[in-house]
Order: structure tokens, then C-alpha cells, then sequence
């Protein structure tokens, strides 16, 4: 697929995107500001809860005193998108602070996420939480298992193994040449911390790609996007899609499935701020050297390692 060349995916290898030989999911997408929360706590603490394939995505506006309590058979990544005070992460024995933007890895067991301020925060769990799984507002799309979607395997256990991990300077990542974004990643996911845009998208620079057969999930944060997605053709002319262009601001999460192929278009005219999140890890990315900012915390499968 197409990037421009300045664009550090145009590194990797492309294809044209395939017929799909499945149907595709639909395109999801969730406009939290004008969706009633799924869990509110007693302290008034506001969550949404969206699953997708391999993961399931949790939005909480947390607030002040107020925390986040779970006992997980699996990791839980977390990332502080917002804090008007200090965010608090406990597990494993081990307990960190932060004041700003960061992103954490709390150890399978019992975990807390606390805020003095209000804050906002994001998780994303393993499947194997499935409450979580079964309190998703569209758990009723992947009861079915799609089979245009591969079910991810783990990735191999932490160096040093299980523990709390905080990675607090996120803000203070200057961009490099030839490196996408901010990349972190854990046993089960993936995300990408994309640099904020101020203003709207060079519309002569946007990137429609695919990916073979795994979703991305696109949290915009604050600003405005347009999704623009397209359905490749089989062929069979009655399943055709018609494009979509879909804008939405912040909060938002737009699911978008294998094979569908997609670019999103920053239209805010202030700064732009969104999350691309994969599950599982994505080897590709993985495969970049420096791509990934904890890859010596969260080795690769081999065959999927960083290249030297």
C-alpha cells in the first residue's frame, strides 16, 4: 500500500490488500461522550468497556480518591492519557507515581490504579478477563469467532519476569528519524503513542494500508480524525461495501477489521492526539530496530525479534 516516503512505514514490506475470504467484520466505532458508562463506581469513576478479537479496551475517567481495583490472570497494560494530579500504580509489592502522560504494565495478581485528581486512564486486558468479556457493549460481535481474525498466542514472559512496570517519560520522547511513533508493548498487546498534530493532516500525505488478519483499534484522545476505510472487492458484486469516511473527536475508539483497508485523517484545527493499539504484538513493528521502546523488558518470539 502506499506511503509517502518520509513515512517510517514504508519500510516494511507491502501487498495490495487481499479479497477478503471471509466477510469482514463491520467497522465499530464508539463515541464515548455520547455513550452511557458501562460501570460507575461508588466514587463516581466512569468506564467503557469495547472488546475486540484479542483484547478488551477499557476507558475510565477516574476520579479524585477514587481506584481501580483487579485481580487478573494476565497483564494489564495501562496508559495515563490524562492527570490533573498523581496516578498511583500498585502490584507485585512494588508501587510508582506519575504526574504526567505514561504507560504501565501491571503483573498478573492483584493491581490497583489510584488517582488524588481526576485522570484519565486506559486499559487494555487479556481475554482471559472475562467479566470483562462478557460486560463488552459489542461482546455479541466476536461471539461467533470471525475467521478473518487470527487468535493470538502470548509472547514470551518479561525479563526478569512478572513485575510492575512504569514507564513514566513518555512526554519527554523526542521523535526520531526512521522510528514510528512511541511504541510499547507487553505479552498480549501492542500500542503506539502517536506524536500530536496541531492542526489538520497534509490531505496529499494521508497512508491507506491493511493488515492481513488482525484488527487496529484507533483511540483518538483529543481533536478530531476522519477514518477512511474501504472494503476490498471479491468477487461476488452483492458483498461490496461502499467507502466509509467516518469523523469523530475524543474521546472515540474506532475498531477497524482485517482486511479493510484504512488511513486516518487528522481534521482538528488545535492539537490532535490519537492511540493505535494491535493485539497481539505486532511483528512487523517488532522487526524495526528501536521501533519498540521496552523490547529489552518484552523479548519477541523468535522469527519475530528485533532485526540488527
Amino acid at each position: 500500500m502506499p506511503y509517502t516516503a518520509d513515512d517510517p512505514r514504508s519500510q516494511l514490506s507491502t501487498a495490495a490488500a487481499p479479497a477478503p475470504a471471509g466477510e469482514p467484520l463491520p467497522l465499530q466505532t464508539f463515541d464515548f461522550p455520547d455513550l452511557a458508562p458501562d460501570v460507575v463506581t461508588d466514587g463516581g469513576s466512569r468506564s467503557w468497556i469495547v472488546r475486540a478479537m484479542n483484547t478488551v479496551f477499557v476507558l475510565t475517567e477516574l476520579e479524585a480518591g477514587d481506584a481501580l481495583d483487579r485481580d487478573d490472570a494476565d497483564e494489564t497494560f495501562a496508559v495515563v492519557l490524562s492527570a490533573q494530579g498523581t496516578v498511583s500504580f500498585e502490584a507485585g509489592g512494588l508501587r510508582s507515581e506519575v504526574r504526567r502522560r505514561a504507560v504501565a504494565v501491571l503483573p498478573p495478581g492483584p493491581g490497583r490504579i489510584g488517582a488524588d485528581a481526576p485522570a484519565r486512564v486506559v486499559r487494555l486486558f487479556a481475554t482471559s478477563a472475562t467479566d470483562l468479556v462478557e460486560a463488552s457493549r459489542n461482546a455479541a460481535v466476536y461471539r461467533d469467532q470471525p475467521d478473518t481474525i487470527a487468535v493470538s498466542d502470548p509472547w514470551p514472559e518479561p525479563v526478569g519476569g512478572p513485575q510492575l512496570r512504569v514507564y513514566a517519560d513518555v512526554d519527554d520522547i523526542e521523535p526520531a528519524p526512521g522510528r514510528m511513533g512511541r511504541i510499547f508493548r507487553n505479552r498480549h498487546a501492542m500500542l503506539n503513542l502517536l506524536y500530536p498534530r496541531v492542526g489538520p493532516r497534509d490531505p496529499s500525505t494521508l497512508s491507506p494500508h491493511h493488515h492481513d488478519d488482525f484488527e487496529q483499534l484507533s483511540y483518538v484522545d483529543e481533536g478530531s480524525y476522519t477514518h477512511h476505510v474501504r472494503t476490498p472487492w471479491g468477487t461476488d458484486r452483492r458483498t461490496w461495501r461502499a467507502d466509509e469516511h467516518v469523523t469523530i473527536g475524543g474521546p472515540s475508539l474506532t475498531i477497524i477489521p482485517p482486511p479493510l483497508i484504512h488511513t486516518s485523517e487528522a481534521i482538528g484545527e488545535g492539537e490532535n492526539r490519537m492511540l493505535d493499539i494491535f493485539a497481539g504484538p505486532r511483528a512487523d513493528f517488532s522487526a524495526r530496530p528501536g521501533w519498540v521502546l521496552n523490547a529489552e523488558d518484552y523479548p519477541a518470539p523468535a522469527g519475530a525479534g528485533e532485526s540488527r
